[in-house]
């Protein structure tokens, strides 16, 4: 029955690990979410600053993923499960980038720098750079508030599990969701651009905004998608080591 529990926790925390490493080097693009529906932009207007958009980072696909994994990985294996992973997460996030910026300094092969394309000639080096060289203060604003978003997640969660007990899954999930991903949205923008580039605070905040109303309705989108995956992994662990599972993380979170 362990050998379940413990396959069931790899299989989780590998995926949750793989999106958040996922999330950070696809954040680097910037894409229009209207463009993308085909609609018209939606031009918001939030402490004095207008036309603003839903132009998000790529990552905000994936980050949605991992707040659900990380209340999936609560449910089972509790507060230490997550905080497990969380650090495990961040520490190979930073490991990823310090390769990167390594691999930024080798000296690129003659052959390879330039290279035609149908849109012209491409500097193949100063793309790689470009691309992978994020600034040091996004990094840092960005693993700052995962960890920060992670564990308020985790005793948001628990809190709310105190009322709901094992039912209402949803309440707790996106409960801790949106309240970690409030926090989550603001942090990283405030590191990485108030304090590293200098934004003004009422820009910062703007787009914080409209990031989290983003993150809001996924939330809600996703909610469904809680109850798919926690009655795959009862199906898979059978009724009896579910329940002592979950029973388990219980007992945990108010010792």
């Amino acid at each position: 029955m362990r050998d379940k529990s413990n396959t069931l926790f790899y299989i989780l925390g590998t995926f949750f690990v793989a999106n958040a490493l996922l999330a950070e080097f696809i954040g680097v693009k910037i894409f229009s979410l209207e463009k993308l529906l085909g609609i018209q932009p939606i031009n918001l207007s939030f402490f004095g600053e207008s036309n603003l958009s839903f132009n998000l980072t790529a990552g905000v696909l994936l980050w949605p993923v991992v707040f659900i994994m990380t209340d999936i990985i609560n449910e089972y294996f509790g507060r230490k499960g997550v905080r497990f992973m969380s650090f495990t997460a961040a520490t190979l996030i930073a490991y990823a980038f310090l390769m990167v910026y390594f691999a930024i300094g080798l000296t690129p092969a003659d052959f390879w720098i330039e290279r035609n394309t149908t849109t012209g000639i491409v500097n193949m080096d100063l793309a790689f750079n470009t691309i992978f060289g994020q600034g040091l203060w996004i990094i840092l604003g960005s693993l700052v508030a995962f960890l920060i978003g992670q564990l308020v997640d985790v005793y948001v969660f628990h809190f709310l599990r105190s009322f709901t007990g094992s039912s209402k899954i949803w309440i707790r999930a996106t409960g801790s969701t949106f309240i970690s991903q409030f926090i989550d949205s603001f942090v990283v923008l405030l590191i990485a651009f108030y304090f590293g580039a200098g934004w003004d605070l009422s820009l910062v905040l703007a787009i914080g905004i409209v990031n989290y109303i983003y993150k809001f309705a996924v939330a809600i989108f996703l909610t469904p998608l809680l109850y798919v995956l926690h009655f795959l992994i009862d199906l898979y662990l059978g009724k009896e080591l579910s329940h002592k599972l979950i029973e388990e993380s219980a007992k945990e979170s108010r010792a």
